[in-house]
């Protein structure tokens, strides 16, 4: 479920607290970059939706124009983050029609289960390719803007590759990658007074991804430490933190917004191992 306007009048935030600012989001139509978007926008902050699909990323530019009044919210379809060449095309409009870049979400992201036997090489490589060098090419198409409003980035991670999951080898690997690319961004940038952060969602309510990897919702409920499931709102407010003056000074973090459930590691996916994955992972018809 998206925000409105009560995020504002029950929001901790003030209402205008990124005026005069633009946000540059790639997968800005998706579930969870969709409602950080939101919540920038509802703070003042203009906006450029990214993404590959004309009719979902215009519709999601639309309906997020709504939000505020005299909100700016272009969309940038037709995108493809693998592709730096596109990205710039898309940085290049949102400068002509919004005037800046202060922010940037690079969140677009692919994902699939499947067991290591039957995960081809191409099929690695298409996540590793929108995951992490699409969060590279992101970072380097927007970086000049960056540098010119001293700006900071947030990357969309995750915590699988803390203690590994089964059916999630290819995104495990990439989400490392994408830790590692922030890192380093933060201590090469950071001279020039570009923050580079990222969030690692948990299991939040509503999103494919946990439908996906969760058939028992009440089970895993009962394995997050604070006995909840996270809301897209919960990645929103770690977002607005990471952005706002408040995290001035933080940078090269990992800001993982989970109920503290990566500690119990695999137990997400334990009704898998190992009858399951050995299962899979035993028969004859791998791919290469």
């Amino acid at each position: 479920m998206g925000l409105d306007q009560s995020y504002v009048t029950n929001s901790v935030w003030k209402p205008d607290l990124f005026k005069g600012k633009v946000v540059f989001v790639t997968g800005g139509a998706g579930t969870i970059c969709r409602v950080q978007t939101e919540a920038m926008i509802l703070l003042g902050a203009d906006a450029a939706i990214v993404g590959r699909n004309k009719e979902k990323t215009d519709k999601a530019a639309q309906e997020m124009a709504q939000l505020r009044p005299n909100a700016k919210v272009i969309s940038c379809p037709n995108t493809d983050v693998r592709d730096v060449k596109s990205i710039a095309k898309a940085v290049e409009l949102t400068v002509k029609e919004l005037g800046r870049i202060d922010f940037v979400i690079a969140g677009a992201a692919g994902n699939f289960l499947a067991d290591f036997n039957h995960l081809s090489s191409n099929a690695f490589a298409s996540v590793v390719n929108i995951d992490l060098l699409g969060s590279f090419n992101t970072a380097k198409a927007t970086f000049n803007e960056l540098k010119k409003t001293k700006g900071s980035i947030i990357f969309v991670s995750a915590t699988l590759h803390y203690y590994g999951v089964p059916f999630q080898v290819h995104v495990g690997a990439a989400k490392a990658g994408v830790d590692a690319l922030s890192n380093a961004l933060a201590v090469e940038l950071g001279p020039l007074g570009i923050r580079s952060n990222c969030i690692a969602p948990g299991p939040i309510a509503g999103t494919e991804g946990l439908e996906r990897l969760v058939p028992d919702i009440n089970e895993c409920v009962r394995k997050v430490p604070l006995q909840r499931l996270g809301s897209t709102q919960d990645i929103a407010e770690a977002t607005v933190y990471l952005f706002s003056p408040a995290a001035s000074y933080v940078t090269g973090t990992v800001q993982v917004v989970d109920g503290g459930s990566w500690h119990l590691g695999l137990l997400s996916t334990l009704h898998l191992y190992p009858v399951e994955i050995t299962k899979k992972n035993a028969q004859e018809n791998g791919k290469l």
